[in-house]
């Protein structure tokens, strides 16, 4: 135990940023599907279905292909949870309380290799603590880019030091959130090309193929949903640049992005991340540290990324509109400036003055930061509210049916959603022809019978050949 006595410290001090977690009910936030996705995930994992591609209640009940499309990690996670017996609203809870704990775990062992113990429990805190870190748990609800934002660190820690596990953190990011994954993948290649090691970038690779059975068809059967409707209009990236001031402070609050400087929740970066960052940068100069150049060169990077001046680059780049928000960069710019600040005591060479500073920076950092992870309110309410026939099919299908075909007609209110199926044998549903079935029936579907299409066994295969070589590769490294 003594030799991780930082991984205690860093699981003890875990317990404010998740402390709202132990209070009965829940709380609101932007994405509220996320109790019935764990529910409608653990109701199609007790049916044999796996891997879950079809949940039976979301899209106004005619059924959904949320999780060929929605990365379903956290979600996988969640529903195993329900089928030991946890609700639905627990087992979120859960969900979340993991994601948040694991962000500190992977980015502890990160740090403690790069920086040493002290630099490790000083990175994960920062990490943990994040202000963009808040926003994701208890203002937005972001429970995908919760987990690929724990995941990554993991990333990081398998290129520097054992690519096999490199290759499982980058599987975890892209099955959390592919977003995060795509605005993850230049830096994870710099780095895999900077630390000199040609075999990091097989890891890249395998985590794409352990992966493939999620991202494979999502690309390339998206073309038969409504996906892009997600792209222009309230999400479209050139209406939510960061103003610079917001990163270095903005109010808190729980309301959404807007156009301008004047938006509904913060977008601060936190003031002893960017101050602990320039520190680093400068006494990395005078001892000439790479790695700190490197860090410090991605947090830039990430900040330019989230401000106008960047605006051409965005539209150079069609696949960055997916994005839909600059500001999602504040997930790679908390990361970097995180690790910066654990760098600063491994720079330091006094152990004292290493120690002195570990303690008072965190002080500081938890004294202003734990106030953050706050909901705005408890909602008292029990899964049930989340769960039945109203909720799943009305109000958690109207917040998320981008994933419904193109031009299917969308019910006006609850009374429109069809209360029975007609009297027809069982439809075999593909991707390819779900969207004739929903024009055939239009108003009312026959009971469905899900089956996968050729492109999904494909990729299915793919991922299972990948788990072979981590297998065979595990083995192999044991053995040497």
């Amino acid at each position: 135990m003594k030799k991780y006595w930082g991984l205690i410290i860093v699981l003890l001090l875990s317990f404010w940023a998740i402390k709202p977690l132990f209070t009965p009910g829940f709380f609101p936030i932007h994405d509220d599907t996320q109790v019935a996705r764990v529910f409608e995930m653990g109701k199609a994992l007790k049916s044999g279905m796996f891997p879950v591609r079809w949940v039976a209640d979301l899209g106004y009940g005619y059924g959904y292909p949320i999780f060929n499309f929605y990365a379903p990690l956290a979600y996988y996670f969640g529903g195993f949870l329900t089928l030991a017996g946890f609700d639905a609203l627990l087992a979120t809870k859960i969900m979340i309380g993991i994601g948040v704990v694991l962000a500190g775990i992977f980015m502890y062992f990160l740090a403690r290799n790069l920086w040493g113990e002290i630099g490790g429990v000083v990175t994960a805190i920062f990490y943990m603590y994040a202000p963009y870190h808040a926003v994701n748990i208890y203002v937005r609800g972001a429970i995908g880019e919760l987990w690929g934002y724990a995941f990554l660190p993991l990333v990081f820690y398998g290129l520097w030091k054992f690519p096999l596990i490199g290759s499982i953190g980058f599987a975890g990011v892209i099955l959390s959130h592919n977003l995060t994954a795509l605005m993850a993948m230049p830096f994870l290649v710099i780095f895999a090309l900077f630390h000199s090691k040609r075999y990091t970038l097989y890891a890249i690779f395998l985590g794409l193929l352990l992966s493939a059975f999620y991202w494979l068809p999502a690309l390339f059967e998206m073309k038969y949903t409504n996906v892009t409707s997600q792209i222009g209009g309230g999400a479209n990236f050139r209406d939510h640049f960061v103003c610079i001031q917001q990163l270095w402070d903005s109010p808190w609050g729980f309301g959404g992005s807007i156009k301008g400087c004047l938006d509904g929740l913060s977008f601060k970066i936190g003031k002893l991340h960017i101050i602990t960052s320039i520190f680093s940068f400068l006494m990395a100069l005078f001892f000439r540290r790479r790695i700190v150049w490197f860090l410090f060169g991605g947090f830039l990077i990430s900040i330019f990324l989230m401000t106008e001046i960047s605006k051409d680059l965005w539209e150079a780049i069609p696949l960055m509109a997916f994005l839909q928000y600059p500001w999602r960069f504040l997930l790679l710019a908390s990361f970097f400036s995180s690790v910066l600040a654990g760098s600063l005591a491994w720079l330091i060479r006094e152990q004292k003055l290493r120690y002195t500073y570990a303690g008072t920076i965190l002080l500081l950092l938890l004294f202003f930061n734990i106030k953050l992870f706050q909901p705005q309110t408890i909602l008292h309410k029990t899964y049930l509210d989340y769960t039945n026939e109203y909720a799943l099919k009305w109000t958690a299908s109207k917040i998320s049916d981008e994933y419904l075909p193109v031009n299917v007609k969308l019910p006006i209110s609850y009374v429109d959603i069809p209360k029975k199926n007609v009297n027809e044998k069982s439809v075999v549903v593909t991707v390819e022809n779900h969207k004739s079935l929903f024009e055939r029936y239009k108003d009312q579907l026959p009971p469905l019978r899900f089956e996968q299409t050729n492109l999904e066994k494909i990729a299915n295969m793919l991922s299972t050949i990948g788990m072979v070589i981590l297998i065979i590769g595990i083995i192999y490294a044991r053995k040497k």
